[in-house]
């Protein structure tokens, strides 16, 4: 809710000094809680004619509507569904330039590399403070529109001290969540001497950097000539990490290597794309999985996975299953970005996990909510329960099935 007031995400905007108020939202004809202690039991804990009291864009209660205490304020939903604000926990939302062109010559058979982001590069670049600021602006408005409540930003478009921090200095006024990619790929002007540009983007870029971000990611892809492999990799992450930002790894996107063993050995929060694992790599973040607590979410690693990409690449889809029948935790987010998957819909990624990941209607809003939560080591947004923060959304719909039965169909708003 308190997006609606503030350009952040996920922000308590009451004016200082303001008195409490309640406000009741009743007439909810399927609540999807995340807490299997209420309702039906589930996974989802599921509650029907339900009612939700919130506080200082906090929870105050949940309950039946029947039941619910009387409130300054109320509105009727009118029998919709609520569900949790999807966390989107992987977004690149800093830049400029369109690569429509680029994704037309995939569709006919060229395949993805990671080059085309230097197009984005010289393009943000080139870009104003305002014209990026008001360019991430309308993303996250199309994010709300559709239920995302919660949304981790990368740099990475920019790939000099100057550009990487103004990146991030642009992200951290819109959410908490934001992420240095210095090692996104290797620029241009590095492509003969990376050892130096590693050496930058693990020293005076990353001083530069760390002030605007709380978390740190390498794009760790050794089949590609534009990324990093394992030994730059663990360099940045622990020269980050000694910077106090958290890790989180791009892994295993374009083939087999190395990325998700790292993210487990360092204790990164997440991994990223996972579409190429092998069996010693799912068993990795199946053990790193029953790390992960919900209730104090500061260990193990989630393995995230972006079916938008696969989309909008025509690569093969990361095997979903697989991963949770290891024990792993799965969340999904967009990777919203100008090369690999330009949509900024959560509900679009949740269809796109239950039919071509094989994941069911619940597994996969549970991993768009719960489990992005969990890769940003949240445990104040993903559930509705009392104390978590008051990030709802609303479908204009009976039940949360409808998410993927009715895909492109604009079905969910954040409250």
């Amino acid at each position: 809710m308190s997006a609606a007031c503030s350009p952040k995400f996920s922000k308590n905007c009451r004016p200082e000094g303001e008195s409490s108020v309640s406000h009741l939202v009743t007439g909810i004809g399927q609540l999807v809680t995340n807490d299997p202690s209420v309702g039906d039991g589930s996974a989802l804990g599921l509650l029907d004619d339900a009612a939700v009291v919130i506080e200082d864009d906090r929870i105050a209660w949940v309950g039946s509507a029947a039941s619910a205490p009387p409130s300054d304020s109320a509105q009727d939903l009118g029998g919709r569904a609520v569900v949790p604000g999807f966390v989107d926990s992987h977004s690149h939302l800093v830049f400029a330039g369109d690569r429509s062109g680029e994704f037309a010559a995939r569709m006919t058979g060229e395949p993805y590399t990671g080059g085309g982001i230097a197009t984005t590069m010289a393009a943000t670049r080139a870009a104003s403070d305002d014209q990026l600021r008001q360019h991430v602006g309308t993303l996250l408005a199309e994010m709300r529109s559709q239920g995302t409540t919660t949304v981790e930003i990368k740099s990475g478009y920019g790939l000099d001290v100057e550009q990487e921090s103004r990146a991030l200095r642009i992200a951290a006024e819109f959410t908490s969540e934001v992420t240095y990619l210095g090692a996104h790929v290797v620029p241009p002007l590095f492509r003969d001497r990376r050892h130096e540009y590693v050496e930058l983007v693990a020293g005076e870029m990353l001083e530069a950097c760390a002030p605007h971000a709380r978390w740190a990611d390498v794009f760790c892809e050794p089949a590609s000539a534009h990324a990093f492999d394992g030994d730059e990799t663990r360099t940045v992450l622990r020269a980050c990490a000694e910077a106090g930002l958290l890790p989180r790894v791009h892994g295993n996107q374009l083939a087999e290597g190395p990325g998700a063993q790292i993210a487990v050995e360092l204790d990164a929060a997440s991994v990223d794309h996972c579409t190429y694992l092998t069996d010693a790599d799912v068993a990795a973040l199946g053990a790193a999985g029953r790390l992960v607590d919900s209730e104090n979410p500061v260990t193990g690693t989630v393995a995230t996975l972006l079916p938008g990409v696969e989309f909008s690449t025509r690569s093969p889809y990361p095997d979903a299953r697989r991963l949770l029948d290891a024990g792993a935790v799965v969340a999904l987010a967009t990777d919203c970005n100008p090369g690999t998957c330009f949509s900024s819909s959560m509900p679009l990624i949740i269809a796109l996990a239950v039919r071509e990941m094989k994941l069911s209607p619940a597994q996969a809003l549970l991993a768009a909510t719960l489990g992005g939560a969990l890769a940003l080591r949240r445990a104040d947004v993903g559930r509705i329960r009392v104390g978590a923060r008051a990030d709802l959304t609303v479908l204009e719909a009976p039940s949360y099935l409808h998410l993927a039965y009715r895909p492109g169909v604009p079905l969910a708003r954040a409250l």
